[in-house]
This record gives structure tokens, sequence and C-alpha cells, in this order.
């Protein structure tokens, strides 16, 4: 009797967020192959979240707050997520003024991510008690710091601001997760990596396949750190022990630490930011 022949399995699509943070969850992909199975999307995190959050996107990279205002169509995958435990580097506030001087000044918001902004908005409203005067605006810190008293910059713009490399010398720069780090003790994520419901029903041993490949890729990442630095250095303007020290800093874990920091960002900005504050986040293989 022949056997049937199998239905060739589509690759799963999968998004890459384009952001130096993010490059260690990916450089094991290309050095282990795995990469070759994936149908891979770059795009910024606020893309990548709507494109797993429509159904363009199969698992991929959702900011923390698309993330709870979409939990019941998501499954968040353990041990993969871009956090910190303290200082972050990348994610600041930078200000003419000491945050609790900044009641009823313009702050710029950079358009880039909506969850250091309400991470931001949290602190300064019930850390410091104060309610600026928040607009929006592209992530140019010269330009940003023209009209504003303070602006809320991420990605290499914050890195930048972190490091001093400053428009005015006399700047405040406030890391945002330092500031989260000593008002409540635990670790921040900004990204978790999630699957689509719908699709884990579908392809469940493809889903344990992706989330197995990319705890391979961050351990051999975090294991070949120094490799890592000066790849990344090749196409950035950092030097190789500034992205040594930062990628060591960062934080890619997803365990109850980071799951008890999520629940306490959800109590603390909870309704205000669109979800619910005891939101619930299911984890692969029903962990929670």
């Amino acid at each position: 009797m022949t056997a049937k022949p199998r239905t060739p399995r589509s690759r799963p699509r999968v998004g890459h967020i384009q952001f130096l943070n993010c490059l260690p969850l990916y450089w094991g992909l290309v050095h282990t192959g795995t990469l070759l199975d994936l149908d891979l999307t770059r795009d910024t995190p606020e893309k990548l979240s709507e494109y797993v959050i429509d159904g363009s996107l199969d698992i991929g990279p959702v900011t923390l707050v698309e993330y709870l205002r979409n939990a019941e169509s998501l499954v968040a995958l353990p041990g993969i997520a871009v956090g910190c435990d303290g200082d972050v580097m990348s994610c600041e506030i930078v200000s003419r003024r000491p945050l609790e001087e900044l009641d009823g000044a313009r702050v710029a918001l950079g358009s880039t991510s909506r969850t250091s902004v309400r991470l931001a908005q949290l602190l300064l409203a019930e850390r410091f008690g104060v309610r600026p005067d928040y607009y929006t605006s592209p992530p140019d810190l010269e330009r940003m710091m023209k009209e504003a008293d303070a602006a809320v910059v991420i990605g290499d713009v914050g890195l930048r601001a972190y490091l001093r490399h400053l428009p005015e010398n006399d700047l405040h720069v406030y890391d945002l997760g330092q500031l989260w780090k000593e008002w409540t003790g635990l670790p921040f994520v900004f990204a978790v990596w999630a699957v689509r419901r719908d699709f884990l029903e579908r392809e469940p041993e493809t889903v344990r396949e992706v989330h197995r490949a990319f705890l391979s890729s961050r351990d051999l990442s975090l294991e070949q750190i120094d490799k890592v630095a000066e790849h990344a250095a090749r196409y950035e303007v950092f030097e190789p022990p500034v992205l040594e020290r930062y990628f060591t800093t960062l934080d890619f874990r997803f365990g109850e630490r980071q799951l008890e920091g999520v629940a306490e960002f959800a109590r603390r900005a909870g309704e205000s930011a669109g979800f619910p504050s005891d939101v619930r986040v299911d984890l692969l293989d029903g962990e929670h």
C-alpha cells in the first residue's frame, strides 16, 4: 500500500523588529539555519503588532500595551520578551527640568512606541504627580527639545540620550526602566512574542518549533554576545563595547518575575490604557 504524500506545510509568517534591541533574538536564527524555515517580515514594533493582531502574521513581537488590549486572541510564548530589570538604556525621558516640575509643561512623545509612551505617562502622573501637555512628534531629539520642555525617546535615539549624546549639555536624562524598578521593585516588559490563537489551534507543532528556535537563537546569541556586538557595530554608530553592555543590560526572559511586572503594569495602567486591570496573560502550553 502506497503512503499518501504529505501536503507541504506552509512556512509560518513571523515578525522581526528592526530595532537594535531585538538583534540577539534573531542573530542566532541565521547561524542555526532556522531562518530558512520562516517567512520573516521586518518592520517597527507598532506595525508588527498590528500585523499579528489583524492576522497578516501568525507569530511575532507584540508591544505590551497592544498585547494586553488583544489578549483574548493571542497566546504569549514563555521565555521570550524584550524588557529590563532596572535600566533599559534605550527608553528615556529627556528633560530641561526635574520630572516633578513638568506639570503643565510641553512634553513630546516619540511616535514609535505606545508602550514606552504609556509607561512614561503613568510614571509622570502617578509617581511624580504631574499632568504635562503632551503631543506626538517624530523621534528627532534636537527638534523635540526646540519645541518642548521634555521628550520621550526610544531605540537608537534613546540609547544616544542615555550615553549623553545630547543636543544640550545640561539636559536631565531619566531611564524609564530604572524609574519603574525604583517605583515597583519589578522588571518591565516592553514587548512579548505572541501567536494568534487560531493559528495555534491549526498548527500547534509549528508554533512549538518556532518557539524552540527563538529560545535557541537567544541562548546562542547571549553565549556569543561579543560576536553579536561586533556584527551590529558594522551597521550602527555605536562601538562594540557599548553594544555588548546594551545587549547584556536588556532582559530577554519572560518568566514569573516578568509576569509579575506585567500584572503590576496592568493593575496601575489598566482601564485608562484600554485593557482590564486584571487582564489574563495566557502562555503556550497553558502556563499562566
